[in-house]
């Protein structure tokens, strides 16, 4: 694997920003778009267990919903796509072994083989699930796939924009996230801005890298 120039990154960081206005006359390539899937589905997770679900809205009808229960935030229809990002409630055993399953199908080896692993798995899972912090601990993990996702739009020249400011329980309702058993975190919309999307010339406001960075 070849690093990339030196200011590659960060000239990609500066550049993006949350786009408040996008073009809805521009979509992303299908080429493009399945770069940004590959980031979505290779995010790290906790022990790899992926308790994530990315809902791509498509439908038209759908989405002219969104605004109305996103806080009257447009981009939800004006980007070129809308991804819901949604975490895995009540992970169980069953979620567990259908990882292990899947790493023997991967890796050519036998689900035998894995049972160490599993059981250490599943060890931080009881512990989860009795003190109750197991929605809170897979809802995290979707936040790890969020920032990867952006972060490859950037690279790619594509705007992002994170929308937390969205009424979950509609959206799982709209969604059918609550029979499937998953539930919404947050939402990103990827385009291209508008021309006269003034957020775009602002300049980036971060606090001095030694006021946030620090060395022990």
């Amino acid at each position: 694997m070849n690093s990339v120039s030196n200011h590659l990154v960060s000239d990609a960081l500066n550049w993006r920003y949350a786009t408040k206005k996008f073009d809805s006359t521009r979509k992303i390539p299908a080429a493009q778009w399945q770069e940004l899937e590959a980031a979505m589905v290779l995010a790290p997770s906790s022990f790899g267990l992926q308790p994530w679900r990315f809902i791509v809205v498509q439908n038209p009808e759908i989405r002219a919903q969104l605004p109305a229960i996103s806080w009257g935030q447009t981009q939800t229809v004006d980007a070129s796509h809308m991804v819901v990002f949604a975490y895995r409630k009540n992970l169980s055993v069953a979620d567990v072994d259908h990882f292990i399953k899947r790493t023997a199908e991967v890796r050519n080896v036998s689900i035998e083989s894995l049972e160490g692993y599993r059981g250490f798995i599943l060890n931080t899972h009881k512990q989860a699930t009795e003190q109750g912090w197991v929605d809170n601990w897979c809802s995290r993990q979707v936040y790890i796939a969020l920032g990867q996702t952006m972060a490859a739009a950037a690279l790619l020249g594509i705007d992002s924009c994170p929308l937390e400011g969205i009424e979950a329980h509609h959206y799982d309702a709209l969604l059918g996230l609550e029979k499937e058993g998953y539930a919404s975190v947050c939402g990103l919309a990827l385009g291209y801005r508008a021309e006269d999307d003034k957020y775009a010339h602002q300049p980036k406001v971060r606090f001095p890298t030694e006021e946030v960075v620090k060395y022990i």
